[in-house]
């Protein structure tokens, strides 16, 4: 990891500069096969599942038979996990729910606001070297909650044509009843605009790698709504002497093991500690099955030395981490202090493991800066708010002047006249 100290504020967008390639890079690729996805359907995804995955497949279809060979195969260990997750979420958002908003604005004149589930949602479960089940959880569980009424789910399959055991298992208990063998760009483009097999959807769900994020981000010029610009996995820890150097390394390399992509940055004003973690990432990176890809991450990633807590809290808002763990003992200067985070995990024994998997939150959250703008996915991410307004005689008398004043001013005569032949009628 390369050291910096004290780096001037004039060179913190460079210091605090992300790994990834831009939307110009990709975006070619992206646009030449939703083009062809949108010609030619189930075609394309074949053609492109033995180009990148490997495998040619007689059906993208999840069966019935395959469910019931996945669930087989999972231990009951790990079912009892999943278990323990899938209440947690719920729990936590179940909790999320609000009630309608309603008011009267004038005498008269009644609003209000009411939620509805979005229809039709699309849940991308990315495969490859992390089977990432748990984002089933995380998508799938408030998409229920929220009473969507269409779950469609892909993840691309393995050389052998088929989806991990664990996803199939994950997605039949959370109810997905649609799930198919497709990933990457090809996955996104199918549910963008429907294929013979796979059904059109109105917002697409998941993270993914930079091609993924490109293609939901070239969705949207289709019309298609997205969760998140959610790219490559990262993580920001701020330390100092109070916390542990070996569980501080920890929660780096969980984050740097996602892939050779991701980016892990520790801030810290100890030095002392700063060569600590240093040394237990070395110790610690030699014992991972996964070294190869976190030893490539850890190469992207960096140790910040900052003279005080002020200078600390002002670079981490302007990095905006995905995941942001906070162990000082000035712990409440900091929380209080976060303006840009997509999940905050507090403490010695707050790993952003637990928020992962099991703790409730949910870990589909926003890369690359965008947690200046954007929410991890929750509850809301499911619904639109809809406004209702109900107004009586009385009413339209109370506001109808002021709103033919208004419409003149902006020469819309036929606003206009909408109040005022209603105004007529009840002076008659």
């Amino acid at each position: 990891m390369k050291k910096i100290y004290n780096p001037n504020k004039s060179d913190w967008s460079s210091v605090l500069e992300r790994p990834t390639q831009t939307v110009a890079d990709i975006e070619e690729t992206v646009e030449t096969i939703f083009k062809e996805v949108q010609s030619n359907g189930n075609t394309t995804l074949k053609k492109y599942t033995e180009k990148f995955d490997g495998v040619s497949l007689d059906s993208i279809i999840t069966s019935e038979q395959e469910i019931e060979e996945a669930t087989s195969q999972v231990s009951q260990q790990l079912k009892d996990a999943i278990q323990l997750a899938k209440n947690n979420i719920e729990v936590f958002h179940k909790a999320q729910k609000t009630d309608k908003v309603e008011v009267e604005t004038a005498s008269g004149v009644q609003c209000w606001q009411e939620k509805r589930p979005i229809q039709k949602v699309g849940l991308y479960i990315p495969g490859g070297t992390a089977p990432l089940f748990s984002t089933i959880l995380m998508l799938a569980v408030p998409a229920t909650i929220a009473g969507c009424e269409e779950l469609v789910l892909c993840s691309p399959p393995n050389n052998e044509g088929k989806i991990n055991p664990a996803i199939l298992y994950t997605a039949n208990l959370c109810g997905v009843k649609k799930i198919f063998k497709v990933g990457g760009i090809q996955a996104i483009a199918a549910m963008t605009f429907g294929t013979e097999s796979i059904p059109g959807v109105y917002k697409i769900f998941g993270p993914g790698n930079q091609y993924v994020t490109v293609a939901k981000q070239i969705a949207t010029k289709y019309g298609i709504s997205i969760d998140m610009p959610a790219g490559p996995s990262e993580l920001l820890v701020l330390a100092d002497d109070s916390a542990n150097p070996a569980f501080v390394a920890s929660d780096l390399l969980s984050q740097a093991e996602h892939g050779v992509d991701s980016q892990v940055i520790l801030v810290s004003t100890s030095e002392k500690l700063i060569n600590a973690v240093e040394k237990e990432v070395e110790r610690q990176l030699d014992e991972l099955p996964r070294k190869d890809i976190a030893k490539k991450a850890i190469e992207n990633s960096k140790l910040i030395l900052v003279e005080n807590d002020a200078i600390a809290a002002e670079l981490i808002n302007e990095y905006g981490p995905e995941h942001y763990i906070i162990c000082v003992e000035n712990e409440e200067f900091f929380v209080s202090n976060v303006q840009n985070a997509g999940s905050v995990f507090i403490g010695n024994y707050t790993p952003e493991s637990a928020g992962d998997y099991a703790s409730g939150t949910n870990h589909t959250l926003p890369t690359n800066g965008y947690s200046k703008q954007y929410s991890g996915v929750n509850l809301d991410s499911f619904m639109k708010s809809m406004t209702f307004q109900k107004i009586s005689e009385r009413g339209i008398q109370e506001i109808g002047e002021a709103i033919e004043i208004m419409a003149e001013a902006e020469g819309l005569q036929a606003h206009k006249n909408a109040v005022t032949l209603r105004l007529k009628s009840l002076n008659n």
